[in-house]
């Protein structure tokens, strides 16, 4: 099998189980967005210790976020062809409140605005959040535009991720000290 098919060579694309839109349509808008964000994920992953508990987060994340595209990625008319796991659940966006809750016990919260860079993981990081804030904004226009259903849980469950991915990056800088900002300042 061959990487190219050159059948998006008119500027259309497959969709998830059958179909064709043009590839700058909102539906892939949204879904290549979610990809970037699982490529920033394993930037962010790609820093941190092998098979340590951030590296397992992040792969887990990454995988939910193929559930994401999954359902992006299918046309409304046939989204009821989707399995219960190849949809957002409201268990996926709750599941994520907890860990957003204990990692964010492990360090004080920054009391002014954050300038990444503190050190390669935080700034994968921060760059992952920055890039998941897309899809949301990207998913939020699916929405108003019909691509997906208004009780879909693709929006809140990037609008959860992104925060997490926040407390991620301030819980990495705070574990590796000292920081590049006390030796940055002008």
């Amino acid at each position: 099998m061959k990487v190219y098919t050159r059948t998006g060579d008119d500027g259309t694309t497959g969709l998830f189980h059958g179909g064709r839109v043009a590839k700058d349509a909102v539906g892939p808008e949204a879904y290549g967005t979610v990809d970037e964000s699982v490529s920033a994920l394993g930037l962010a992953r790609a820093e941190a210790e092998v098979g340590g508990e951030l590296s397992t987060l992040l792969v887990r994340l990454q995988r939910e976020l193929f559930v994401v595209a999954a359902e992006l990625a299918t046309a409304p008319e046939r989204r009821d062809r989707l399995k219960p796991g190849d949809r957002v659940s409201a268990e996926m966006v709750a599941a994520l409140e907890p860990v957003i809750d204990d990692i964010t016990d492990r360090y004080e919260p920054p009391k002014e605005f954050v300038l990444p860079g503190e050190n390669r993981t935080a700034a994968a990081l921060d760059l992952a959040r920055t890039v998941v804030r897309r899809a949301e904004r990207r998913a939020v226009t699916a929405t108003s535009e019909g691509w997906l259903e208004a009780d879909s849980f693709v929006v809140p469950y990037l609008n959860r991720l992104a925060d997490l991915v926040y407390t991620l990056a301030r819980w990495q800088e705070k574990r590796f000290r000292p920081s590049r900002a006390d030796h940055d300042q002008p």
